[in-house]
Order: structure tokens, then sequence, then C-alpha cells
């Protein structure tokens, strides 16, 4: 018998914990605390100590320079009347409004076209999904100045149809728009789980439904849309979160700043600025845990809503 085996009939018998374990149980137990001992150490120093430190913060008034004071909720009611803050919510909002769901149903049907058994297709699977792994890197956000600039190849581009474009990253029009193409053409992460998602659906309920005389357009909405929801959820939560968590891409494309006129002023980037710009570590630990729960919100939201569309085959 095993060291687990033995160890739960212990715990079962008389339904109480048994007062003494075998040298071999204890063995095990200790060689199981010892693999989980990383994994506790990451979570204590690098998560749950920095989160609290943060939340310690976010009730005081802190520079580099100096100690931090306690100033109650002073930073929180401070948020209600700062307008840059409100600029922030409202830029982040519209960026994760129309960027997700036109990223995700890029990728589904991206998805679909390699799903139909394409000559190739492990070269044209790793070319899509390649956007998704440099997307977010800095070489990428200056390539993307470099496409949308006056002088880019977009402009270039229109030029050969007699248009002279604007610069589409330097106006308060255009700039987030640049911002939200770049984050849909990073659509090779969510294409990869919906391929994936694809492929377990059964044959046998296309073919059921195609004697039964239904056409393509028909399938996809009453038998492939259901069969993915599950999946279709699980991206759209991964890519929330993602989303507003963006930071890279304006930093770099807006110059620091979210010019401009602050149309690409991220909350990601207005936090990163008061802490790091203007030393108001307190105020930036305040706008943190507001994104907590923000993030939190949509995310409980979207698990609420999930029992109304979200079907899973039992």
């Amino acid at each position: 018998m095993s060291a687990i085996g033995e160890l739960a009939q212990l715990r079962l018998r008389d339904g109480k914990r048994p007062r003494k374990l075998s040298r071999r149980a204890k063995s095990e137990e200790r060689a199981g605390y010892a693999f989980m001992t990383p994994w506790i150490l990451g979570i204590i120093v690098i998560t749950a100590g920095p989160m609290l430190a943060s939340l310690y913060l976010s009730f005081t008034d802190y520079s580099f320079l100096s100690s931090p004071e306690w100033v109650g909720l002073a930073n929180y009611q401070e948020l209600l009347v700062d307008t840059r803050f409100h600029q922030a919510i409202k830029v982040t909002f519209e960026y994760v409004v129309i960027s997700v769901p036109l990223q995700l149903i890029i990728a589904l049907l991206v998805a679909m076209l390699l799903d139909g058994g394409l000559r190739g297709m492990g070269l044209y699977r790793s070319a899509y999904y390649l956007p998704s792994l440099i997307g977010g890197s800095v070489a990428i956000a200056i390539l993307w100045r470099q496409v949308f600039g006056a002088d880019g190849l977009f402009n270039q581009f229109l030029a050969v149809f007699g248009i002279e474009g604007p610069s589409w990253i330097a106006h308060p029009d255009t700039a987030l728009g640049t911002l939200i193409v770049l984050n849909v053409w990073t659509f090779g992460a969510p294409m990869i789980i919906f391929l994936a998602g694809l492929r377990q659906i059964p044959t046998m309920y296309y073919e059921a439904a195609a004697v039964d005389g239904a056409g393509r357009l028909r399938r996809f909405w009453n038998i492939t849309i259901p069969m993915l929801t599950p999946i279709i959820f699980f991206n759209l939560i991964l890519q929330l979160i993602g989303a507003f968590q963006a930071f890279t891409q304006a930093f770099i494309i807006s110059g620091g700043s979210g010019a401009p006129s602050d149309s690409t002023l991220f909350y990601t980037l207005y936090l990163y600025l008061e802490g790091f710009g203007n030393f108001q570590m307190g105020y930036a630990s305040a706008m943190a845990w507001v994104l907590v729960v923000i993030i939190g919100a949509f995310t409980a939201l979207n698990f609420a809503v999930s029992k109304y569309w979200v079907f899973y085959d039992d």
C-alpha cells in the first residue's frame, strides 16, 4: 500500500485525524512542503507582500524622498476630482470596449480559416501567432510610430492614390485608433485557443445539420458558436484583463505623456506618471487599487452573466 493510501485510510478511520503517521508518509509530506516552498515564498515576497505594502501606501502621502504620512482616504477623494484621472478612465474604457471584441472576432475568423485544412498550416499558425509574442514589446511600439507617422508607411501607401494623410499618432482623433489597431493585430494568442476549441467540436453535429439542409451560416450560429462559448468566455476574460493593463504601446507612441491632448493617456500610463514621474507613490498606489477593483468588477460581472450564454457539453 502506498503512503498516500495509508494516510487516507488513517484519516478516514473513525472520522478522526491520525495521531501518528508512518515514516514513509512523513517523508512524503515533508517532500511535498519542500516542493511548495518556492511557490509559497514567491506568493509572500513577490505578490502578497508588495500588494499589502501598496494597500498601506494608498492611505498615505508618500514619495521616495520622505517617509509615508497617513492621510486616510485623501488619495481616493482626490481621484474623484482629478480630471486627468477621469480622462485616463475614459481612454482606457474606449480602448477595451473597441479593441477586445474586434480582436476576438478576427481571431475566431482566422482560426476557422486555418481549421479548414490549409496546406502549410503550421507555417500560417506560427506567422499569425508571432505578433502576440512581440506585440507588447518596445520595438513593435517604435515600429508602429514609423508606420503611422507623418512620413510613415501608411501615408506612403495613401500617397499612391493621391491622398495626403496626417500624422495618425500625433492627431487626437486618430492616435488612440492606432493603438487599437495594434492590439487587434496581436490576435495570435486567442486564435490558437480558438483553433484548439474548433478541433474539439464533434464532426457528427455538422454532418447531421448538413443532412437536415442547414447552410454554413446556420451551422456556424447553431453549432460552432454555442460549442465555442466556453472558449470565447475564456479568451474574453484574458483579453479584458490584458487590455486594462496595456502600457508599453501608449508609453512609447505618446512619448510617455499621453500625448496628443491626453488622447492616449491609458490608466496604467497615468499611474506610472504619478508614481515615477511626480513621485506621488501614495496616490499611484490608490490608483492601482482602484484598477484592481475595476478589473475584479468586470471579471465578476462576466462570470455572473456567463450562465446565460456560456454552454458546457456535459
